[in-house]
């Protein structure tokens, strides 16, 4: 018996991949981020993983590219590629609703769609994920990560994290 374990195939590789939790927000997977573009086996025998980042000074790139890379030789792939690519841009919009559901459960509000007027006023804003209410407005535009805001609701006082609409 080696001590490397048995190659998995493509499907139950893209299945580990996506259940990777994401550094900044481990509530959440990779794939429910949106992140993962592609799990694939490349020409020359190798499987490789394309991933876009949230937006390109995301501090977390390193840790996420190494956990993929940890994945990878988990699933007996330990000479699989890891890559960065930058297109498709990614866009809030590939987030899944059980993303979306997993922010609202742990206090961050989810982005709305791309397409979805901004919310400015109060009345029109993101869900606070504390009462409910949507009678929220911005507080700060600096958050708990680079790609949060802080939102501030009339009803419950409270104030949350927003994750932005990119």
């Amino acid at each position: 018996m080696t001590g490397r374990p048995l190659a998995v195939a493509v499907d139950e590789v893209r299945a580990r991949i996506d259940a990777v939790p994401d550094p900044e927000l481990p509530f959440v997977t990779l794939g429910q981020l949106g992140v993962v573009n592609a799990v694939f086996m490349a020409p020359d025998g190798r499987m490789e993983v394309e991933f876009t980042p949230t937006f390109l000074g995301c501090p977390a790139l390193s840790e996420i590219a190494a956990a993929l890379a940890e994945t990878l030789a988990e699933c007996g792939h330990p000479d699989g590629r890891i890559r960065q690519v930058l297109t498709p841009a990614w866009s809030t919009d590939r987030i899944t609703s059980d993303g979306r559901r997993a922010l609202a459960e742990h206090g961050i509000a989810p982005p709305g769609p791309t397409t979805a007027p901004r919310s400015v006023r109060i009345g029109l804003g993101a869900p606070c994920p504390n009462c409910g209410s949507r009678a929220t407005r911005p507080h700060s535009p600096f958050g708990p990560t680079r790609c949060q805001s802080v939102l501030v609701c009339a009803s419950c006082r409270e104030t949350f994290p927003y994750l932005a609409t990119v």
